[in-house]
């Protein structure tokens, strides 16, 4: 019986922040596969999410450190985002390449 891989992520949102989630599975699949983006399309588009938001926390924090930023808690709040939204990153990159390690290993 073949993986559905899209089976597990249909309707799931794994966005922290704006580490967006993937969008409906289904319909992700079938435009990636006529596109060609596919999961490397959504890998970038998700760096990129992840790139703006580190960008906007050390916006941020620069504006509290300047005086500029008029609430404190919502800086301290983008800022802890921008740390979630890269545990998360360093997270599923460490997962990645446990993975592959394992494939590499297997004897077929």
């Amino acid at each position: 019986m073949p993986i559905d891989p899209t089976f597990a992520v249909k309707g799931a949102d794994w966005s922290v922040g704006g580490v967006g989630g993937v969008e409906d599975a289904g319909s992700a699949g079938a435009a990636g596969a006529a596109s060609g983006s596919g999961f490397g399309g959504m890998l970038a588009k998700q760096i990129g999410q992840l790139d703006s938001i580190q960008q906007d926390a050390a916006t941020a924090s620069q504006q509290l450190a300047t005086g500029q930023a008029t609430d404190p808690s919502a800086t301290v709040m983008t800022i802890e985002r921008a740390r979630l939204a890269m545990q998360l990153a360093s997270q599923i990159r460490t997962k990645g390449v446990e993975a592959l390690q394992e494939v590499f290993r297997t004897s077929v």
